[in-house]
């Protein structure tokens, strides 16, 4: 499928106006490029594995707008109330007349320069290859299938994963916090509950270091595949792996699924806001002295989990920093 592609060089304070002007025209869904510094805030909801490198702010900005292609070469703005096919130049024209409409706005748009392009879907599913290469968490090598391990790598415990559009690759710090906890408590008869697995890193992880076996829980059902992609990238004997997709917080019949005192280990690196309701399900699962081992936490938040583990009935007995993150785990008594 091919797609036509709107850059427009611009400036932080003009987006939203040249956003809001173009989506009136159809062009929707803008692609923005800054070097404004995220908020915590921003960081915490975007809890992506490989993030974006902001560099200095010098006020520039560049919105890219993408347009599905037909045969013909024609597109369709997305709410064009027309529903006309549109040829490139004619795409090019409606986004000029509304760039010159800037000049009567007191705000500095910058220079407007425009450029149009053609790309693919397979264009931008490669684009990962430019950012994601292979590095090592400890003893783990994590390499995507385009690398080659290195011979001073062989002797590494190596995970293989392509990076995809929702789940994660292990890069997050979040989750690199979670596998040093977990390996931490993992033996040979370790039962391991994963909440909110995603790509199923943690428990597939969990079972290369020894674990007996993993349940995971995903609200996701585009979890499914990935996780299966990833059991068989790895080798892993998918008989210890059983997933099940619901919401372990409010869903009675995954709570019932999932069962009570049965984890040695339950691991869950989601954001704090979902790790506070989640606690109380959580700490049912665990047996008596098992532990549970939290991540996706920003900053400042670490204490809010802390107390719900409390509230909950455990023990906090760690909290781990990585960059801005934290790891908190705690312990359910006998």
């Amino acid at each position: 499928m091919k797609w036509l592609g709107i850059r427009i060089k611009t400036t932080t304070d003009a987006e939203d106006l040249i956003i809001g002007s173009l989506y009136l025209r159809g062009l929707e869904g803008a692609q923005i490029e800054d070097h404004v510094p995220l908020s915590p805030l921003e960081k915490e909801q975007m809890f992506v594995d490989i993030p974006p490198e902001t560099g200095e702010d010098d006020g520039t900005a560049y919105l890219t707008f993408y347009l599905e292609m037909n045969e013909k070469g024609e597109c369709i703005p997305g709410s064009d109330p027309d529903g006309i096919p549109r040829s490139a130049d004619e795409v090019r024209a409606i986004v000029v007349e509304e760039l010159d409409q800037m000049q009567y706005y007191d705000v500095d748009a910058g220079e407007l320069s425009l450029e149009i392009f053609e790309t693919e879907d397979m264009d931008w599913i490669n684009n990962w290859k430019k950012y994601f290469h292979q590095f090592t968490i400890d003893d783990l090598l994590v390499i995507p299938s385009w690398e080659e391990v290195s011979p001073e790598d062989a002797d590494k415990m190596i995970l293989h994963i392509d990076p995809g559009m929702a789940f994660g690759t292990g890069m997050h710090e979040t989750t690199q916090l979670c596998i040093r906890r977990m390996k931490k408590y993992l033996t040979p008869e370790t039962v391991l509950l994963d909440i909110g697995t995603g790509s199923g890193i943690l428990g597939i992880l969990a079972l290369m270091y020894g674990a007996k076996s993993v349940v995971a829980t995903d609200l996701d059902p585009c979890a499914a595949p990935a996780v299966d992609d990833n059991i068989a990238n790895n080798g892993v004997d998918a008989s210890g792996f059983e997933l099940m997709i619901g919401n372990i917080i409010d869903d009675p019949d995954i709570q019932d699924r999932v069962g009570r005192d049965k984890y040695d280990v339950v691991m869950a690196n989601i954001l704090a806001d979902v790790l506070v309701p989640m606690m109380p399900a959580a700490a049912r699962a665990l047996k008596p002295g098992g532990v549970i081992i939290t991540s996706g936490i920003i900053d400042g938040k670490e204490g809010t989990v802390s107390e719900a583990m409390r509230t909950a009935g455990l023990e906090v007995i760690d909290v781990s920093a990585q960059g801005e993150w934290r790891s908190v785990t705690g312990r359910r008594n006998a």
